[in-house]
């Protein structure tokens, strides 16, 4: 994977994230910031191992 597909795969992950990840990104709260945090790396990595299974299957 090149750095532009992992770019415009990031970007394509951040564009269907849920509207309280969003709000709770930027969080005064460290608690609501963290699970934000967590959701939206799990959200990328999802993302990056559903593409590598795509590439691995072609």
């Amino acid at each position: 994977m090149t750095q532009e597909e992992l770019s415009g795969l990031i970007g394509t992950v951040l564009s269907r994230a849920p509207q309280w990840v969003r709000h709770d990104l930027s969080s005064s709260d460290p608690s609501l910031r963290s699970r934000a945090e967590e959701t939206l790396a799990a959200m990328i990595a999802a993302g990056i191992s559903a593409d590598l299974a795509v590439d691995h299957a072609d």
